[in-house]
């Protein structure tokens, strides 16, 4: 672990988003006012950035807006929602719930499954907005911070075979959740028309909030379906008997970084040790705290989590959180990830119930033609006498089915086109952020873009004689990181319309980052290099060598150890 090299505290002007909080009322703003006011779609000023904290992003139709500027408009203004669902469980009758909102009320009429193991709606008009948090509260369900400068949804393991596990780590999920949630009432005042309560403080997030947002998991080995190292805080389950009896603390993973800023750069998280189930909460608390008061408020670019450690130290850190948990970590528990994608079909758990995990490409549940993925979800919610699981990878699994309503489920899954045996084990490695025409950020095609992808990407595999095999494939539309594309084994960030950094070297555990082996190329420039390193593969590849175990053993591109100091190091 490195030693302290830097201030803890950044000195410097602040950036605007902390006035911004600091001026909010507890992250009430003007909303209220904004909510009435029918000349514009959209919101104004500070609330523009406030109403994420609420978990909504406001958002318009990029495909039409060049066309409502000829006509003097203003954009298609409207509102993405992203709701709060620890470890990504939900009921059947709150998937009813969503459903019927999605068909009635959303320009789209899809439910989008996320990495962030949750549903958006997208193309919420304001009039409507209201409606949907006050059916989402009847449902059960909020979108208190999901997004913003917060602790957002708390992703969990999605692990369908030892039941009592993961519902164990799942239940540690929603307590972390529910701890480090802001303590303002503005969402039920604004959302609920609860009553105004006056907020004086908040103890763990602080007036001013987190200086950058804050992701948090629970995983459960040998999975790493939540891909660990995208997150500032991560709780490893550890396991004896198939009883939880602790965690693996691993903090300051993420991904993000800024195109042509080398003062950004994606991270690995560090592992702070072992704790005993007791100290969770208060761990928890600890490692937000100290970023809370430590995080660079200056430079949101370097706001991070990631970055606090490596300014400060990894040393300096952890002490900071044992210092304030009143604990010492233990030494770090043995475990191996060993892979990360979700079990496909059909699983018994050890509970003798069974689970059907669904294939949705790209997250997106829609009813498409010859496929009308979201009718057969709907069937499915009508007689599902157990839960529903959205997974990290944007999959769905029906758990909990009983031995007597498998057949049934099965048959409402392959009419709806919700199972299909044909779906190569390609298609299930590739994933894709959302991007145009509805991300603001997105400078590429990702979501639109990925489907004909993978079809040339099948074809390159079946030419060179291995069309069984697989390589983890992600697109993500900008640097941002959504499509957790720098833990890839082939991972494209868009750059341009067309073009996208090509990137390679990840591992299909997701514990290393891949490098940059071309900058912004073409897909037909892509899909050329990866016909010739795939036909080497092919023929050279070692007994079960993964495709960026491979490019890295071979010297196609060297392994990122250390990416604070060699993420942009030339590739060879």
């Amino acid at each position: 672990m490195s030693k302290a090299n830097g201030p803890l505290i950044v000195e410097g002007k602040l950036a605007d988003n902390e006035r911004l909080k600091s001026q909010s009322k507890h992250l009430r703003g003007t909303i209220e006012q904004d909510l009435s006011d029918d000349i514009t779609g959209g919101f104004t000023a500070d609330n523009f950035q406030l109403i994420r904290f609420h978990g909504m992003y406001q958002q318009d139709d990029r495909d039409i807006r060049n066309e409502r500027t000829k006509q003097k408009l203003e954009p298609m203004h409207n509102v993405m929602l992203r709701a709060r669902l620890p470890g990504g469980v939900i009921m059947p009758d709150q998937w009813l719930a969503i459903d019927k909102f999605a068909e009635e009320s959303s320009i789209y009429g899809s439910i989008r499954l996320t990495t962030r193991q949750t549903f958006q709606f997208h193309g919420v008009l304001k009039p409507h907005i209201k409606g949907m948090h006050q059916m989402l509260n009847r449902a059960g369900i909020d979108s208190i911070a999901t997004a913003g400068d917060v602790n957002r949804n708390v992703l969990c393991t999605s692990n369908p075979v030892e039941s009592v596990l993961h519902k164990q780590a799942w239940d540690w999920a929603t307590k972390i959740s529910e701890h480090l949630l802001p303590k303002t009432k503005a969402y039920a005042e604004i959302w609920l028309d609860g009553e105004k309560v006056e907020t004086t403080e908040e103890p763990i997030l602080g007036d001013c909030y987190l200086p950058r947002k804050f992701k948090t998991t629970v995983v459960i080995p040998p999975q790493n379906d939540i891909d660990v190292h995208a997150n500032d805080l991560n709780f490893v389950a550890i396991s004896e008997n198939g009883e939880l009896v602790g965690f693996n603390v691993l903090v300051g993973g993420g991904l993000a970084m800024t195109h042509g800023d080398e003062t950004t750069y994606p991270r690995k998280a560090d592992n702070f040790g072992f704790i005993p189930l007791s100290h969770t909460l208060a761990v928890a608390e600890a490692v937000v705290t100290t970023q809370r008061d430590w995080g660079n408020r200056v430079n949101r670019k370097n706001a991070k989590t990631k970055y606090t450690l490596e300014r400060v130290g990894v040393d300096t850190f952890k002490q900071e959180v044992e210092r304030r948990a009143g604990i010492a970590f233990e030494e770090s528990r043995a475990f191996e990830f060993t892979g990360r994608g979700d079990r496909f079909g059909w699983v018994e758990g050890i509970d003798g119930k069974h689970h059907l995990t669904l294939y949705i490409e790209n997250g997106r549940i829609l009813d498409f033609k010859d496929k009308p993925l979201k009718t057969g979800c709907r069937e499915i919610a009508k007689v599902h006498q157990g839960d529903f699981r959205m997974t990290a990878n944007q999959n769905l699994i029906v758990a909990g089915v009983p031995a007597e309503q498998k057949a049934a489920i099965e048959k409402l899954a392959v009419d709806h086109g919700l199972m299909n045996a044909s779906v190569s084990n390609q298609r299930l490695e590739s994933m894709a952020c959302v991007a145009l025409p509805t991300c603001p950020l997105a400078m590429a095609e990702a979501e639109r873009y990925l489907p004909s992808a993978v079809d040339e990407l099948e074809t390159i595999l079946d030419k060179h004689g291995i069309p069984e095999k697989s390589i983890i494939y992600r697109v993500t539309g900008c640097p941002n990181g959504c499509g957790r594309a720098m833990l890839a084994e082939v991972g494209l960030v868009g750059k341009g319309p067309g073009k996208y950094n090509f990137y390679l070297g990840g591992n299909q555990a997701g514990t290393r980052i891949p490098r940059m082996y071309r900058e912004n190329i073409s897909h037909a420039e892509i899909m050329s290099l990866l016909d010739e390193l795939i036909g080497n593969w092919a023929t050279s590849g070692e007994e079960n060598e993964g495709f960026g175990d491979f490019v890295i053993r071979t010297g196609v591109v060297k392994p990122v150890i250390d990416s604070a100091r060699d993420f942009y190091d030339s590739a060879s």
